[in-house]
């Protein structure tokens, strides 16, 4: 672990909420970005997102959105349990933490996520103002409320405030090349800047490091040094 990695707790509607920050080395204030994690919550892979950010000059802080749940309940029934209101504040009280530090550039926050962390990450973004961009890995079931949300992300994409890089694996199936396309054509409709980039051969996840048979080590290169570049221009 980076030696400005750490664990912080916050306590959002009686729940401890834990968030794993990393940060550059050197003074700030820096890009910061908001990190939502995949069903499996805040495990190996998330961790190393964030520190690969921080690597790369940015402060990274991943909430662990399952905190409502019981400790050691399987993901798979955790992330039925999501509500889009909830998320909103576990976002809300995340960025508020940052926003604190003083080695975090106000004016300068994004969003990320990966799996069901791309829907949150467009979720994010269209609900909150600090959000200037987001960033979205293979964010599915953009079609859904979950539990007490007005209305699924893709109806809020009118909402967005800045622009949108993604990444999507061809043979996923959640979302489907047909879903990032009917994205990517309202995203053209309402004018917000984006680009989209899909891979051959690599399926949902194909990022996570610790799943071997779907990990794609050549798109997650790619899109890694892909996103860096695009940060820089647009946060």
């Amino acid at each position: 672990m980076a030696s400005n990695a750490r664990w912080e707790s916050l306590t959002i509607d009686g729940s401890t909420m834990s968030v794993f920050i990393d940060e550059p080395a050197t003074p700030g204030p820096h890009p910061t970005i908001v990190v939502a994690h995949h069903r499996a919550g805040n495990d190996s892979a998330t961790t190393k997102f964030v520190q690969d950010l921080a690597g790369h000059g940015y402060v990274a802080a991943t909430p662990h959105l399952h905190h409502r749940r019981p400790e050691g309940e399987d993901t798979r029934e955790s992330i039925k349990q999501l509500d889009d209101v909830q998320i909103i504040a576990d976002l809300n009280t995340t960025v508020g933490l940052l926003q604190g530090m003083d080695s975090v550039d106000n004016d300068r926050i994004a969003i990320a996520g990966h799996c069901m962390g791309g829907r949150v990450s467009f979720l994010g973004a269209t609900s909150i103002e600090a959000f200037k961009c987001n960033v979205v890995y293979y964010g599915g079931n953009m079609f859904k409320i979950w539990g007490n949300g007005d209305a699924p992300p893709f109806e809020k994409l009118g909402d967005l405030r800045g622009p949108v890089i993604g990444f999507y694996g061809k043979d996923d199936e959640n979302p489907s090349q047909d879903d990032v396309a009917k994205i990517d054509a309202k995203l053209t409709e309402l004018g917000i800047t984006h680009e989209f980039h899909s891979y051959e051969g690599a399926g949902h996840a194909f990022q996570n490091f610790t799943n071997p048979a779907g990990y794609r080590a050549a798109a997650t290169e790619d899109s890694f040094a892909k996103m860096i570049a695009w940060l820089g221009k647009n946060l």
